[in-house]
């Protein structure tokens, strides 16, 4: 797959992200230079995809205490934390970015060493997250590519691919290793409302790389399916919890009872990192609400009745027997995932 489009590194002390609400009509990449900056660019979905929020939280706390002027270990630790509880609260369902949070204060535990040292463990640490998560990919990708077919076509929902993540995507990440095996896997992709990810950035990132790609808004799920279309859906997630209940954008949830109608295989597509033991049910699981206007303004022009109530979740639960299996970076688990996903997380 193609490089020139990546969605997140670190260069020259600034964090570079790829500004993912102005695609894909513009291709506008923004410096990052702070902790408020990073907290911004994750609540404003600059920077969106479980992964992604992760890698980017890990450098915004970095950014956060760079500058520190704390001359023992104590009083910069009881900062660090105050800046990752802050980095927290951008959002709230994707639990990489506690995930990623809570790994950048554990680097620090039992470390000597001046501020200056401790400050450079952290921005390694950040770094190995970043790297890290490239490797993992496509080892999720390797997985899933074991469950698929030459010629074979896909249904996913939101963007689960190189945007949300270093490389490769998790959802995505078999389509481009089928790609390079030479394999023509097709792939219908839902537009996902309200902000559109499947049509401004899926559809986009999968043209650019030359993939086939269809794109449909989310109603037509069920025609797609119905008419013998679809081979296999397969969707990010943002949190799994302990009995297999998964969390990812809205709609995913109605895809996955049309899957079961349709005796369609659904997996989810995710990094261990994603799955929460520590939630034992999705109805535990805190749904971020978004702004009203996403939905009666989104782009721009008036599309509701003034006045109107709206409701507006940004992600949804997907009850785990309707999951044929979670392909993760160590292999592909199968129900029961109450039992089986203690293995490997």
């Amino acid at each position: 797959m193609k490089d020139n489009l990546v969605s997140i590194r670190w260069d020259q002390d600034r964090l570079i992200l790829l500004d993912q609400t102005k695609l894909p009509l513009e291709t506008i990449f923004i410096e990052v230079n702070t902790i408020e900056e990073a907290w911004t660019a994750i609540k404003k979905l600059i920077v969106r995809g479980a992964p992604a929020i992760g890698i980017a939280a890990a450098f915004g706390l970095y950014l956060g205490v760079r500058n520190s002027s704390a001359t023992d270990f104590q009083s910069f630790f009881q900062e660090l934390r105050s800046q990752s509880a802050y980095l927290a609260t951008s959002r709230p369902t994707a639990v990489n970015l506690s995930w990623a949070l809570n790994r950048m204060e554990r680097a620090l535990l039992d470390k000597g060493g001046s501020v200056e040292e401790l400050k450079t463990l952290l921005l390694q640490e950040a770094q190995i997250i970043l790297e890290e998560d490239e490797h993992i990919c496509r080892q999720i990708g390797e997985h899933g590519l074991s469950l698929l077919k030459d010629g074979m076509t896909v249904l996913t929902h939101c963007n689960a691919g190189s945007y949300a993540t270093a490389r490769y995507g998790t959802a995505l990440a078999p389509i481009y290793l089928a790609q390079e095996k030479g394999w023509q896997i097709k792939v219908y992709a839902g537009e996902t409302r309200p902000l559109l990810q499947g049509s401004r950035l899926t559809a986009h990132e999968l043209l650019l790389n030359g993939i086939d790609v269809t794109l449909i808004t989310d109603s037509m799920a069920a025609y797609v399916m119905q008419k013998g279309w679809i081979d296999a859906v397969i969707v990010g997630a943002d949190r799994v919890a302990a009995n297999g209940d998964t969390a990812n954008k809205i709609g995913t949830y109605g895809l996955a009872v049309l899957a079961k109608e349709h005796e369609i295989p659904f997996f989810i597509a995710c990094p261990t990192s994603t799955i929460d033991l520590k939630t034992a049910t999705g109805q535990e699981i805190i749904i971020e609400e978004r702004n009203p206007q996403e939905i009666i303004q989104g782009f721009g022009k008036i599309t509701a009745p003034p006045g109107v109530k709206v409701f507006n979740p940004a992600f949804d639960v997907t009850p785990y027997q309707y999951i044929t299996a979670l392909i993760t970076e160590k292999g592909v688990v199968y129900p029961p995932f109450k039992k089986n996903l203690w293995t490997i997380a």
